[in-house]
């Protein structure tokens, strides 16, 4: 009997076979999407500090809808994978000319789920092995047997073989429909192909900029500041580094001036940026760590790039992860580019699970993921390096287009812990028969409690050569960074007029005081950062400053070099004189201060004035906007338990605050660079000198 073509039954029997593979992917993404979000159930909800559980609670509808949220995403992807299978399924069907089985397709669905995800997990796990690092809840050491196996030449081969296991059916499907004159469903297939491939190109193309001629048609200096989170000075071979971390750097400091001496207000992100664009010391703008209120996001004084911008530039800061703070203060800039607040709980929670952050970090490294999940591109720990200098020079060739000087601020977590760099920079100086722990990235650092303990536990706890070599990996990547943007400047001509500034906001303590982090003790290793300055329109008689200078002392410099005058507000002095060989009239005196603990640090005396937990000093005081700040009743506490230091040449003093009353300690730099040698007493006038002018600072009268 001959079907009736025109019955309900059959018309119904047909459109719903057509259907099948989209319900089917649809049900099996949903399926998936379901497993990940109970399986990131178990953990915390969220990354960053620990908070009382009664402001957590006031986040539980944001929570859910955090969560919701990355589901969403979860299912979106999982759902066009998953159609790849199920589209693979029904061609080889329709080519068999076989019945359709619904658990094949939904076989053949969560096989593209699983081969697209685990070919990409290992792309990553080679490529950015940080990326895996920073949300996988397991023992990293359980995924280095995969990593041995894995090289470019394999990854590439392997999806060069899962996209024809994939496709090749489809493509056999539509030459053999054309060639039967059947054109509706070549079409068909033809349109799923090319919106998959605008997909993909749509995601993942991010071509680097054809470098056009520029011509200077103004009197003023371009200005690019081009700065690494948490560098520090002594990686520099101008600095005397035996390795070759720097060539790019170093050529450009022996062009311009390197100063082997400068020293940053406070080893915190946050404070530093504001005192070096502000050229004020943290008293005077009030930030003193990282966690601010929002008012405090509102600066009270001048800014460099509020100045420049008077002047007739163009500016703009852009970076990563690190870099979210030049978005956060309002500094003036025309165009940020940079990461959303880090200390915003809010964002916290949009991060997600581990395990579903995970997922989506694979799928996200791009410019999808920077468009659309902001939260999972600038994860923190993941190295954007090479992003950040591409779209760079991107921004370069948009900047020189306006016809005005301009002023880039590039901020980036090259070389910020935990000292993951992508391949080939984090194998680059490492031990190759390594297998510790640390392989990719610092171990045990990935949350507040594990940063806690780890600290508590000291330097047994770290495979301290390993870190070295991952941190000398990072600080090469973004040595190549510098290279490549200077380079571009060259390529387009306006390398003749533009003036390259080389700095850091601080450094880092790798256990050669007994501890590691920064900003927690006045260690060489932390307040001592790389400061290169590069104006190809004259030749500087000094290519070596090596007097103490400031962090407050660089935007004066840049406004002296661009002859603009300074804000009588500013504190510091402008580097113009030094480089010009030209007398200083006051040996400078560089002042800086401690940060606020995450954990107790070893080697400081019993009687330390100590800070409360993070725990009992965080608060959120908007709810609406989900900033993370200190307690107000705590600030004089945290102010009063700082240290202090006032240095001068090879000079440091510091002051430490204890229960039974303040401590003068005086340390000799050029032999004592971890400050174990108390020498106050042999030189009683330099610690006369140096305490009064400390304490003269520390009432607000610095000179």
């Amino acid at each position: 009997m001959k079907p009736n073509f025109w019955s309900p039954e059959y018309i119904y029997r047909i459109k719903f076979s057509r259907v099948l593979p989209i319900l089917i992917a649809f049900t099996v993404a949903l399926l998936f999407t379901i497993f990940l979000v109970l399986l990131s159930l178990g953990g915390s909800l969220y990354s960053g500090p620990s908070i009382r559980a009664e402001v957590l609670s006031a986040y539980l509808p944001y929570s859910i809808y955090a969560l919701t949220r990355l589901a969403a995403w979860v299912f979106l992807i999982s759902f066009l994978l998953a159609g790849v299978g199920s589209l693979c399924y029904t061609s080889l069907v329709a080519l068999r000319k076989s019945r359709h089985s619904i658990l094949l397709n939904t076989a053949f669905a969560f096989f593209a789920i699983f081969a697209v995800t685990s070919l990409q997990f290992c792309s990553q796990l080679f490529h950015i092995p940080s990326s895996i690092a920073a949300s996988f809840n397991y023992d990293i050491r359980r995924l280095y047997p995969l990593w041995e196996m894995l090289s470019e030449k394999r990854i590439f081969f392997a999806w060069l073989l899962l996209l024809a296991l994939l496709i090749t059916p489809v493509l056999i499907k539509i030459f053999q429909d054309i060639r039967s004159h059947q054109w509706k469903s070549p079409i068909i297939l033809s349109s799923v192909i090319c919106f998959y491939i605008a997909i993909v190109v749509g995601a993942t193309f991010s071509p680097n900029p054809e470098p056009g001629k520029f011509s200077a048609r103004y009197s003023s200096p371009n200005i690019i500041m081009i700065g690494s989170d948490t560098l520090r000075a002594d990686r520099l071979g101008v600095n005397g580094n035996p390795r070759t971390l720097t060539p790019a750097i170093d050529a450009l400091a022996r062009q311009g001036t390197n100063f082997t001496q400068n020293i940053v207000t406070l080893a915190r992100t946050a404070p530093s940026m504001v005192s070096m664009m502000t050229s004020t010391w943290p008293s005077t703008h009030g930030v003193r760590d990282n966690f601010v209120t929002d008012a405090q996001r509102k600066l009270t004084v001048t800014s460099l790039p509020a100045v420049l911008k008077r002047s007739g530039y163009v500016t703009e800061a852009m970076g990563d992860w690190a870099a979210s703070d030049l978005g956060k203060f309002d500094f003036g800039y025309d165009r940020i580019d940079v990461a959303p607040d880090q200390w915003n709980f809010k964002y916290l929670l949009r991060q997600g699970p581990k395990n579903i952050r995970l997922f989506l970090s694979l799928f996200t490294h791009n410019r999808f993921g920077k468009n659309f999940l902001p939260e999972i591109y600038y994860l923190a720990g993941v190295p954007l390096t090479s992003e950040v200098t591409r779209d760079a020079r991107w921004q370069i060739n948009s900047l020189a287009k306006t016809g005005k000087p301009f002023f880039l601020n590039i901020f980036i977590a090259s070389t910020h812990g935990p000292f993951g760099s992508a391949y080939p920079y984090y194998r680059l100086y490492a031990n190759p028969t390594y297998r510790g722990k640390s392989l990719f990235t610092m171990s045990d650092v990935s949350t507040v409690e594990e940063i806690i303990r780890s600290q508590q536990s000291g330097k047994q706890h770290f495979d301290v050569t390993q870190l070295f070599d991952l941190y000398d990996g990072a600080v090469r990547s973004f040595d190549d960074a510098v290279g490549s943007l200077r380079a571009y400047l060259r390529d387009t001509g306006l390398d003749k007029n533009t003036i390259i500034v080389i700095y850091s906001d601080h450094g880092v303590d790798l256990f050669e005081s007994e501890t590691w982090g920064q900003g927690n003790i006045l260690s060489d290793y932390s307040y001592h950062t790389p400061l290169v300055i590069y104006d190809p329109r004259q030749v500087f008689r000094v290519h070596v400053v090596g007097e103490t200078v400031r962090s407050v002392d660089i935007a004066p410099t840049l406004l002296d070099l661009a002859g603009i005058p300074q804000p009588q507000e500013w504190e510091g002095a402008s580097m113009l004189p030094l480089m010009q060989n030209h007398p200083d009239p006051n040996e400078r005196i560089a002042f800086a201060e401690t940060g606020v603990w995450i954990a107790k640090v070893r080697g400081l005396p019993k009687d330390r004035i100590p800070y409360p937990s993070i725990l009992e000093l965080l608060e959120i005081k908007n709810k609406d906007t989900g900033t993370l700040s200190f307690k107000p009743e705590y600030l004089p506490t945290l102010v009063k338990a700082k240290e202090r230091m006032a240095r001068q040449g090879q000079w440091a003093l510091i002051y430490l605050p204890t229960n039974s009353g303040a401590t003068y300690s005086l340390y000799n730099l050029s032999n004592d660079l971890a400050m174990k040698n108390d020498v106050s007493a042999l030189h009683p006038k330099v610690t006369t000198q140096l305490r009064a002018a400390l304490n003269g600072w520390m009432k607000g009268e610095a000179q």
